[in-house]
């Protein structure tokens, strides 16, 4: 069993162009990211998928300058672009993790991992509904389902957003999603805009300087109950539709 975390990643963000090379705490966004991935037990290899735009090229060096596993595929074709990873680095078990999330929960990439396997399921995600804060959101899928969507699949929407097809099917497919005791769903803790990286590197600036490892959820939730006026900073950004509800 080959479990392979993809990250989807380009320099050409909308709202907040090159991005993934922010620095945070002294490392670029991209760093932290990959840096998170490898405390997951249950991950074989960490792949990052960009585009074949020109303005990726630096993405690709800095993969091969970290000796990181890479794929270059289309940018607005994002299913495809994951279909062709999984060829080049065969898995029976796909992660999807995007650039914008500075802080991914190991124990949680797990346990959806784990979940999919001892379960026997198709997709196990932890986001419908989202109890989590967003940017800790997860996805696991088997190569089957991305192999059947990457033949399915016709709707623009649906292949740029990779898993959509799924979700619009679920009759098809067995499911299951991974909920928090508490509903944490109001946070954000993703990067899209400038007050976003703001609110990221001020965290980093009131953690417990004694911890040398990651930033997990429960302290980044000691530091917010601590420290109000951080949320505030982000606040006003406008959320996915998912977690607007």
């Amino acid at each position: 069993m080959v479990v392979n975390a993809i990250i989807q990643a380009r320099c050409c963000s909308t709202r907040l162009p090159n991005k993934v090379f922010y620095e945070i705490d002294g490392k670029p966004l991209l760093w932290h990211i990959v840096d998170r991935l490898t405390y997951a037990k249950t991950l074989d290899n960490i792949i990052i998928a960009t585009t074949l735009n020109n303005s990726d090229d630096e993405i690709e060096a800095w993969c091969n300058c970290k000796n990181i596993k890479c794929y270059r595929g289309s940018e607005e074709d994002v299913l495809n672009r994951y279909y062709s990873t999984s060829i080049m680095f065969p898995a029976d078990v796909i992660v999807r993790i995007t650039a914008d999330d500075p802080f991914k929960e190991p124990m949680l990439i797990d346990k959806v991992v784990r979940k999919l396997v001892d379960g026997n399921y198709d997709l196990v995600t932890n986001n419908c509904p989202p109890s989590f804060p967003e940017g800790l959101d997860c996805e696991a899928f088997t190569f089957d389902v991305l192999k059947l969507m990457e033949e399915k699949v016709k709707d623009s929407f649906e292949r740029e957003h990779v898993t959509q097809y799924v979700y619009h099917n679920l009759s098809m497919f067995k499911t299951y999603n991974v909920s928090s005791k508490l509903n944490l769903s109001n946070y954000r803790w993703t990067i899209d805009t400038f007050e976003d990286y703001e609110m990221v590197k001020m965290i980093y600036l009131k953690r417990n300087k004694d911890n040398h490892g990651i930033l997990l959820m429960d302290e980044i939730l000691d530091i917010l109950n601590n420290n109000p006026e951080i949320v505030l900073i982000n606040s006003k950004v406008k959320r996915s539709v998912m977690y607007n509800k």
